[in-house]
């Protein structure tokens, strides 16, 4: 079991100060296998996973939770776990029961860390009308649309704010916003965000927004930490190919997916990878018997493209006929 951990400033007195440096993340893992899956990963040594209500799995990996648990794997107290706020539920009204709805599926009692998963406010689906609802209000109309629901992410925030005070929640945060987000948050947030969830990889490395995200306390986690798969443009890229991190995996003795992940922590920043493939997920966990130099380090830093593999804008208009921009 890997025991890198990095600090978490903004918690309540009495919340563990702490966060695993590797977490496994669960987007896309099928539900047919994600049970088994994710007892696997904590009995590999996992502690922290990274789940959502838009994944659609939660029942599944909750139930493998359970059953390490009840295997004596671990126990609660040592998982750390993450979710998400789905976009229709950002009225004040709906947003605890989206995090009951969670907790009930995910069968825990508390949330280590619940994040705001899109600073998209949509129109809101009730959870026993269709769930998780995803994108579209009514998949069925004759010409399927986003619809937009206009709800000020203050209000969400006050909302997220009482699920720590009912002790529904640990912590809170944020997710694929920007610096203006964050700086609007900050200003009038009570309880101030534990940590922001973004897209982080050698080939989008957004420097300053972790910067500054890092000044206020705001630990970063980095999802889609490997930056490999299929761009918006059809072509297959991946940070694993280049030949800097080749170059860095042969004179370290690792794989380039270990000094990619690597690479991540030493910025600070936790890491949620998503394997299926048991030698992988063991790999992804095995990063601290070496330490990336200043020259690796920006040797890395020297590939980065500006490329992002997960852009609203982009997708939403590609798939949900609905343009919804929200990066620059």
């Amino acid at each position: 079991m890997s025991k890198l951990s990095l600090p978490l400033t903004n918690v309540a007195k009495g919340v563990k100060a702490s966060i695993p440096a590797v977490g496994y993340g669960c987007w896309k893992v099928p539900k047919e296998t994600a049970a088994g899956l994710i007892e696997s990963v904590i009995k590999t040594g996992y502690r922290h996973l990274d789940c959502a209500a838009d994944y659609g799995n939660e029942k599944e990996v909750g139930a493998g939770i359970k059953a390490a648990l009840d295997g004596g794997v671990c126990t609660r107290a040592d998982l750390h776990v993450t979710t998400k706020l789905w976009c229709t539920y950002h009225h004040k009204e709906n947003v605890e029961a989206a995090c009951r709805k969670s907790l009930a599926d995910l069968g825990l009692d508390y949330i280590d860390l619940y994040l705001i998963h899109f600073p998209i406010a949509l129109k809101y689906v009730p959870i026993e009308t269709r769930y998780p609802p995803e994108w579209f209000y009514d998949p069925d109309a004759k010409d399927p649309k986003l619809e937009l629901a206009e709800v000020p992410y203050q209000e969400t925030w006050r909302a997220m704010e009482d699920l720590v005070r009912k002790g529904l929640v640990k912590s809170i945060g944020i997710s694929n916003i920007g610096t203006h987000g964050i700086r609007d948050v900050w200003n009038y947030a009570e309880i101030k965000p534990t940590a922001l969830q973004i897209e982080l990889h050698p080939y989008l490395q957004q420097a300053n927004l972790v910067r500054y995200a890092q000044s206020l306390g705001i630990h970063v986690t980095a999802y889609s930490p490997l930056g490999n798969g299929t761009s918006y443009w059809n072509e297959a890229v991946s940070t694993l190919k280049e030949e800097a991190v080749i170059k860095i995996a042969e004179k370290h003795g690792v794989s380039p997916g270990q000094v990619v992940l690597r690479w991540g922590f030493q910025r600070g920043c936790s890491i949620i990878p998503k394997s299926e493939n048991e030698g992988r997920i063991k790999q992804n966990l095995t990063l601290d018997n070496f330490t990336l130099d200043e020259d690796d380090m920006n040797a890395v830093a020297g590939i980065d493209k500006k490329m992002r593999f997960n852009d609203p804008a982009v997708y939403t208009e590609k798939a949900f006929n609905t343009f919804v921009p929200i990066f620059d």
